[in-house]
Parts: structure tokens; C-alpha cells; sequence
């Protein structure tokens, strides 16, 4: 997908689906707004991800949410199946990202660059200011893939996840500004060249 049709599809974001080539498998990465019919294949991913999954009613209640346009989540697929998902909730002018997963099987392809590119648009569309979320202090992976898109650690909440381990809290300010669209199409461009 070239990143001139990138940046036409986000002016049309309220139902957008978007295909990027996912440079592995020849399989297309299709990215579009998570619906309460993807629930049963987003749990599996769900319960694998995270040592506390959420239920599938804290789905149910996200997405009730969705529709009153106080969250935004997606889903991303190969070959028509559910392959990982993120999500976040707007507080004020801040967007604050709940989770980004993706199938065990399918980890370091791509996908969670994918997801968060949208989340990271859809924030500054929506008018966001800034981008926060929590981290695992042990997740490096996931730090990094944070830090290549603005985040900088601001704090650490102690005990965080499952009263045992730590989170790292970070943050990514000044969504609006041109640097930061810059960085974006960076990032697509640079997925852009590996396919």
C-alpha cells in the first residue's frame, strides 16, 4: 500500500479497513475496527497474551464504549483471520493505548507496527494531544517497539501487573505536531520497503 493511499483512507476513518502487504508470507495484513462477532477469535490471543486476559465482557463493555466514541479498537487479519488487536481510550486530550497483542505464532511481523500506526493516526484524527500507556518493566520488545513511536518513560507504578511486577509508564506528547505526522510516515515508509 503506498502512503498516499495511507493518508486518503484516514479522511474516511469511521468504518476504514486498510490492507498493507505484510512482507512475510504474501498473506495481505488487513487492519479494520474491531466488532463484538471478532470476540471469539480475539480471546485465544487474549488468554496468551496477558497472565490477567480480560473477560470477553470487558470486550463487550470496550466496544459498547466504542460505539458512544469514547474508545477505538482494531483488529488486524491474515487470510480473513484474527491474528492481533489493540485498542485505546480517549481521556481528555490524552489517548490512552490498553492493549496491543498478536498471535504467538505470528510475533516480530509486522503486526503490532501496523496496529499501533493506526492507533497512533486515529489519536491525532480524533484530536489527541498526547499518547500514554503501561508497559511490563521486563517487555523490552515491546518498549522498544513503543520508543520507535515517541514514547519516553515518565515513571514506573510499582506492582503493577498481578501485584508482581512493575509497569513503565510512558508517554509520547505533541501527536498534532508535524515532527510527529513526520515520524509516522517514517515508520510507514520504512514498512512500505520491507515488503
Amino acid at each position: 500500500m503506498s502512503i498516499l493511499s495511507r493518508f486518503l483512507r484516514r479522511d474516511k476513518r469511521s468504518d476504514a479497513r486498510r490492507t498493507v502487504d505484510n512482507g512475510v508470507d504474501n498473506e495481505a495484513l488487513s487492519i479494520e475496527p474491531m466488532r463484538r462477532a471478532h470476540l471469539s477469535e480475539i480471546m485465544p490471543i487474549e488468554l496468551t497474551a496477558y497472565p490477567q486476559p480480560w473477560t470477553q465482557s470487558v470486550f463487550q463493555d470496550e466496544l459498547a464504549m466504542q460505539a458512544r466514541g469514547s474508545r477505538h479498537y482494531l483488529v488486524a487479519k491474515i487470510a480473513g483471520r484474527i491474528v492481533g488487536y489493540g485498542g485505546m481510550i480517549y481521556l481528555d486530550n490524552a489517548a490512552h493505548i490498553t492493549n496491543v497483542a498478536v498471535d504467538v505464532a505470528l510475533r516480530r511481523r509486522g503486526i503490532a507496527t501496523e496496529l499501533m500506526l493506526d492507533l497512533a493516526w486515529e489519536a491525532r484524527q480524533a484530536g489527541m494531544e498526547s499518547l500514554t500507556l503501561e508497559v511490563r518493566e521486563s517487555n523490552v520488545s515491546a518498549q522498544s517497539l513503543y520508543r520507535r513511536f515517541g514514547f519516553a518513560p515518565v515513571g514506573v507504578r510499582a506492582k503493577y501487573y498481578e501485584n508482581r511486577d512493575d509497569a513503565i509508564v510512558m508517554w509520547c506528547i505533541d501527536i498534532q505536531s508535524e515532527a510527529y505526522q513526520d515520524r509516522l510516515r517514517t515508520i510507514e515508509a520504512e514498512r512500505s520497503g520491507a515488503s
